[in-house]
């Protein structure tokens, strides 16, 4: 009992996967029975007049031989054919409406499911005390309560329903073959239906139950929960670890790019992002590197061991990060800001390498960074 509390949690996806592959699907025997007197009143309703004809034919065949036919072996054989022919259509229909709706009522709850898994011998079943267990367990108390409850309620239900039909039943020895055949047809189709209808509330009362029991019998104690969990999405401190690698390795490749850039734009404290600038003109210019706090001073580190300019422009910095992601251009709407400081940090390098006579002056830091690039 103590197991059973335990289990509290609902049965996860892939369990209830692992349980259809082992053939565990919820079934209802009430719903199967429900179906198969379904199919069998509509299958009497349909063919009822072939049934009747056919056997009023069977009748006549059977009961009206001549003296010589009675004792003729050939004939008896042609008269056992010909009954079967008159008869065939309606039975062969019958019987199909039927299977049809048996396999319906097998798959109406649970759905269709082939295991092979469970086509497997289990030598476990034959083991008389696992037997014995399994007869007097509470599922089996409560479907022989259910059994009991299931006769008593529809025997009591058709007597009150044919409690007037007994007086032509009884009648029916008085009625030539063909009218007792159609009233026999007529009684039968009308008991059915009246089982039919009385099956329907035990039906209605028992799917449920069988998708409740079913679902109750896979709970899950917390602990199956967090053990599937790992199973299959990993442990976490484990893909924890892997992506704190991933990350490891992701910034290893971008400070490589670092000292290929032309200038670091820093928010002196937090923020800093390394643009790279192709003289050609061919594309705008490309964020090769960013980072925050930590991965932001080692931009700046590593920026300054490789004579990269680092300026500090708050506004740029922060636009930057936020609108751009790693070895992708720049928004248009920062061109003319980037343009202006990447045109002053040129200037700068082409006079200290004294292709330039004139020093440039110094860097207005209030440029144009629209609105909504702004952060």
């Amino acid at each position: 009992m103590a197991d059973s509390d335990d289990k509290t949690e609902q049965p996860t996806g892939k369990k209830l996967d692992d349980a259809r592959k082992k053939g565990q699907v919820p079934r209802s025997k009430e719903a199967g029975t429900f179906f198969v007197l379904f199919a069998g009143v509509l299958a009497i309703w349909i063919f009822s007049g072939f049934l009747g004809r056919g056997m009023q034919q069977v009748m006549f065949n059977s009961f009206t031989l001549t003296r010589e036919q009675t004792f003729s072996t050939d004939e008896f054989r042609r008269i056992f054919i010909e009954n079967i022919k008159c008869i065939a259509i309606p039975l062969i229909g019958i019987s199909s409406i039927v299977f049809v709706c048996a396999i319906i009522g097998a798959i109406f709850i649970g759905g269709y499911n082939f295991s092979q898994e469970a086509l497997k011998p289990k030598f476990n079943k034959l083991n008389p005390v696992t037997g014995l267990g399994r007869i007097f367990s509470i599922n089996s108390i409560i479907e022989l309560i259910k059994g009991i409850l299931k006769v008593s309620f529809i025997g009591t239900f058709c007597y009150f329903a044919l409690s007037g039909k007994f007086s032509e039943l009884m009648a029916l020895s008085f009625l030539d073959s063909h009218a007792a055949i159609r009233r026999g047809i007529y009684l039968l189709f009308h008991l059915m239906l009246i089982i039919v209808c009385a099956m329907l509330p035990i039906v209605l009362l028992d799917v449920p139950y069988q998708k409740w029991h079913y679902i109750r019998q896979l709970r899950m104690s917390k602990q199956e929960v967090k053990d599937e969990y790992k199973d299959s999405e990993g442990n976490p401190q484990i893909k924890g670890k892997i992506k704190q690698m991933q990350y490891q390795m992701a910034a290893r490749r971008m400070m490589q790019k670092v000292p290929e850039a032309d200038v670091v734009v820093t928010n002196p404290t937090h923020y800093a992002v390394a643009l790279s600038y192709d003289v050609d003109g061919s594309t705008a210019p490309i964020v090769v590197a960013k980072g925050i706090d930590e991965i932001a001073e080692k931009i700046k580190e590593i920026a300054r061991e490789s004579n990269v300019p680092v300026i500090p422009i708050p506004p740029l910095s922060r636009s930057l990060y936020y609108t751009t992601e790693l070895d992708t251009e720049i928004p248009r709407g920062l061109f003319k800001a980037v343009a202006q400081l990447l045109a002053w940090v040129m200037g700068m390098k082409a006079y200290k390498e004294g292709k330039s006579a004139q020093k440039p002056k110094e860097l207005d830091k209030n440029l144009p960074i629209p609105e909504e690039l702004r952060f």
